[in-house]
């Protein structure tokens, strides 16, 4: 396969004339060639954005739902060959792409709706004559920055509530998912967006820097909104505050799943093995600390074990629940973190690496706080058990983290779980369920190290307009002087 730029409507080479491959980590042959952009093409698809600005701004609420609902029927229409280069690309399951498409078009039939919804009001002021209205309105280019791991979820999700919004955007893709991103602008550009109005740029791995400061600093680029790794986080928030520019981040997770000890232990066995093994545990949600009552602990694991030894893994191609992990550098993270632990004396259940990027469901019983799997986010399909002495310690044990994304809690008592759930630190929680949840309508984001902002509903209007002070006054009124 083949991935140009999108820049103005048009699909063009790098100026440079660069390209870089992606190579499918499973059989590792080169999946996709891919335009490498640099500051030039940077500049070229920003240019694009703000010219497209004015007239998509004032384009009425009817016309841009309509496109966007025309992008969600375009965007499932396409779902097998988004399945396709999805496996080829990350190495993800064929369920997994498929589930991408499908909520990708939720988001995109969400955006839609609040074409209607970018709602202001009109404050009492204590001037005579004089009307005094709080407004929204569209800010102009965003940029968009986009992962790997829900490819077509978290690409849709950087565009469409600005869009919705009357806002144009640059759309920056992953190096490990180029074709994937594009095929996004390709959908949103046929569903009728005019040319400009969606702009994507790919770029190497090496180029990263380049790329992302070069979208920042553009004088153009009013807003920035980014889901990836903590890490690549701080530096793009440090980069835009030298601009003044707000950035919306959406980062790393440590997600605890606390079992209490009255839990119902099979829906808490189905939930733990959903929320850590789903797509190979390399979700920003993902499971990645059990927390459990340790009255229950043994009887749980017992439970778990089995649940997460039957879980088949393979070829994405096949039919399998756990298929590629992204690179091979993901096993090799994942098996030192787990040689560390059972070196300080966890126990692996089931599971452990393999010399593949292919690698079953694991799980590391008796984990502790001082060792690195309890706080390192691992990203892949690992998930330790720490054992608490009682709900207080439970408590306290989720919260001793950096990260504050998403959490779960299992109890039968829920004035107790709802307790809970509100004095754990994120900014999702979720009573009798798994940490891996996500509905495009919810205000979706954490807290501490896993950013700061929220995507979706009125919270994503927020996020991507601008809240301005007008009035209406007699021209004739009373002035001091």
């Amino acid at each position: 396969m083949t991935s140009t730029l999108l820049i103005g409507g048009q699909e063009i080479a790098a100026a440079a004339g660069a390209t870089f491959d992606r190579v499918d980590p499973v059989t590792g042959q080169v999946a996709t060639t891919a335009s490498a952009g640099r500051k030039a093409d940077v500049d070229a698809a920003v240019e694009a954005a703000a010219a497209a600005f004015p007239a998509w701004s004032r384009t009425g609420p009817s016309e841009r739902r309509k496109i966007l609902n025309k992008a969600a029927d375009l965007l499932e229409a396409r779902t097998q060959e988004f399945i396709e280069v999805g496996i080829a690309e990350t190495g993800a399951t064929g369920p997994w792409m498929g589930f991408n498409v499908m909520f990708a078009a939720k988001v995109l039939r969400e955006a839609a709706a609040a074409t209607t919804q970018i709602k202001g009001e009109v404050i009492p002021s204590d001037k005579p004559g004089t009307l005094a209205m709080a407004y929204r309105e569209p800010v102009g280019v965003l940029v968009g920055m986009a992962p790997w791991n829900a490819p077509v979820i978290l690409g849709v999700r950087a565009v469409a509530m600005p869009l919705a919004c009357g806002n144009t955007v640059v759309l920056k893709s992953s190096e490990m998912c180029p074709r994937l991103h594009r095929m996004i602008g390709e959908v949103l550009q046929e569903a009728g967006l005019p040319a400009g109005a969606i702009n994507v740029i790919s770029h190497a791995a090496d180029d990263a820097p380049e790329v992302v400061q070069a979208l920042i600093a553009h004088p153009e680029v009013r807003r920035i909104n980014f889901t990836g790794s903590t890490r690549v986080g701080k530096i793009i928030a440090a980069e835009a505050a030298k601009y003044l520019k707000p950035v919306l981040l959406e980062l790393g997770g440590k997600a605890p799943l606390v079992i209490l000890d009255d839990a119902d232990l099979d829906g808490a066995v189905n939930a733990a093995a959903f929320g850590a093994f789903m797509n190979q545990g390399q979700i920003c949600m993902s499971t990645e600390r059990i927390i459990v009552d340790e009255k229950i602990a043994d009887a749980f694991i017992e439970k778990f074990t089995a649940k997460a030894a039957g879980l088949s893994h393979g070829d994405p191609r096949g039919q399998v629940v756990l298929g590629s992990v992204v690179s091979r550098a993901t096993v090799e993270r994942v098996d030192d973190l787990i040689r560390a632990a059972a070196e300080a004396g966890a126990k692996i259940t089931t599971g452990g690496a393999t010399d593949s990027t292919i690698m079953p469901a694991t799980i590391v019983d008796h984990v502790t706080p001082d060792m690195r799997l309890f706080r390192e986010e691992s990203f892949g399909p690992v998930v330790c058990v720490v054992r608490a002495r009682d709900t207080d310690h439970a408590v306290e044990l989720a919260n001793d983290t950096g990260y504050g994304l998403s959490a779960a809690v299992f109890g039968r008592d829920i004035p107790r779980a709802l307790d809970v759930a509100r004095r754990i630190k994120s900014g999702i929680c979720h009573i009798n369920g798994p940490t891996v949840g996500d509905e495009a309508q919810m205000p979706f984001g954490g807290v501490k190290e896993s950013g700061y902002g929220r995507f979706g509903g009125t919270a994503g209007i927020d996020a991507f307009t601008e809240l301005r002070w007008i009035t209406i006054e007699d021209p004739n009124q009373h002035y001091p002087f």
